[in-house]
């Protein structure tokens, strides 16, 4: 009965370290944050890439907790606010942050 006792105990504190361990914070993702802004992250390239009038390959994505910050350059302001629109457009993209400059 002890024995019972004891990896139940064991297997408990198992499990909480467990979820206290991919827990997020203010500056720091979660597992399940993380996967999720990735998948976001994905979306964004993809439909940028998708439009044809911007250059893909000179805007950069990255997400945290569900914000979006693009960089890098672009041809014009109208295309600096293409990609911002179409960022906004994609599901689970909270905000958008634009650093872009145009060349």
């Amino acid at each position: 009965m002890k024995q019972l006792k004891y990896i139940s105990t064991l297997f408990l504190a198992i499990l909480l370290a467990t979820a206290l361990g991919c827990a997020s914070t203010s500056q720091q993702e979660g597992t399940g944050e993380y996967i999720d802004d990735s998948v976001i992250t994905a979306k964004v390239k993809a439909a940028i890439f998708n439009e044809p009038s911007l250059s893909s390959a000179e805007i950069n994505v990255e997400t945290f907790k569900g914000i979006v910050q693009l960089s890098g350059f672009v041809s014009s302001t109208a295309d600096e606010r293409k990609a911002t629109e179409i960022t906004r457009s994609v599901a689970g993209v909270k905000s958008v942050r634009s650093d872009m400059r145009v060349k």
